[in-house]
């Protein structure tokens, strides 16, 4: 009897631990594959992680700062027909802050912290990204562009966005307020409780089944005498702009030096410059081509 009780007390022993540990704390196991890619074996990622490299047009970090933020189901709860949530939906900073995010989830299903609009040439595919796989926590670390934006956070998992877990960071001042930001902004689309669901898809049907107004019959006849053909003129244009294009596209592994450092504004506003003139060296050399042969034809 005693043994049986000692084995008994033992296995409850080894098995506190297992029962102690809520969330898996993934900071410390993370491996680092490059370009501020980080991620472990458990369904922890952090990618665009970047404490170090400022921001072209930060001429150093403005301030340091760390926020928390809880993602999970309960949060959704305040914001009726959601499904998901995280705790905060808007932030706020200076340009060229340096920030820790430390993401935590509260459900068994996968969600991510995902920012994006960055400047790639600093944050690969122009994002910073947390994500975790059930109950647990990680950290990542980001320096905020110059400029007043605004930008989107979300979990990019299948419909976890659609279902209320989204949130926007304004940079500065920002440049406006994002759409169906749970309670920050409106709906796109209203959401509509009074009707039930047979209503909707009888309302459905009858929007389906309808007949066209006299304005939409005649609207597209109308639209169809209005579009006059191309001309040449545009024809060759369009050509030469298609060109232009693809040239640029071709020296873009050469441009990859000259960008560095660059902010994402310097770095459009080069590559116009440069098509435009790309494009207007090929329209001379067109022209003169088409002289010649003009030339050679009257003779």
């Amino acid at each position: 009897m005693m043994k049986l009780v000692s084995v008994s007390v033992m296995a409850a022993l080894f098995a506190l631990p297992t029962f102690a540990q809520d969330y898996q704390d993934h900071d410390g196991i993370l491996m680092n594959h490059g370009d501020g890619h980080l991620m472990d074996m458990a369904g922890g990622m952090v990618m665009g992680n970047n404490p170090d490299t400022l921001p072209g047009g930060c001429e150093k970090i403005s301030e340091t700062k760390e926020i928390t933020v809880h993602a999970g189901h309960k949060y959704a709860e305040k914001f009726p027909g959601r499904m998901f949530a995280f705790d905060t939906q808007e932030f706020q900073f200076k340009p060229c802050t340096k920030l820790t995010v430390h993401f935590i989830n509260d459900d068994n299903v996968r969600h991510q912290w995902m920012m994006h609009g960055l400047p790639k040439y600093l944050y690969p595919k122009g994002m910073f990204h947390l994500e975790v796989s059930g109950p647990a926590k990680i950290s990542g670390t980001l320096i905020l562009p110059p400029g007043d934006k605004t930008y989107l956070v979300h979990c990019d998992i299948a419909q976890h966005m659609e279902k209320g877990m989204k949130a926007q960071l304004k940079v500065g001042k920002g440049d406006g307020d994002l759409p169906s930001i749970p309670n920050v902004t409106a709906n796109t689309i209203a959401d509509d409780y009074k009707i039930t669901l047979p209503e909707l898809l009888a309302k459905a049907h009858e929007e389906a089944n309808a007949e066209p107004t006299v304005a939409e019959k005649t609207a597209a006849p109308v639209a169809a005498t209005s579009s006059t053909p191309a001309t040449p003129e545009d024809s060759t244009f369009s050509g030469v702009t298609v060109i232009g294009l693809a040239l640029g596209l071709l020296l873009a592994p050469f441009l990859v030096q000259k960008f560095k450092g660059m902010s994402a504004a310097e770095i459009l506003a080069y590559v116009i410059d440069l098509l435009k003139t790309i494009n207007n060296a090929i329209i001379a050399l067109t022209a003169q081509l088409i002289k010649k042969i003009q030339h050679t034809l009257h003779k």
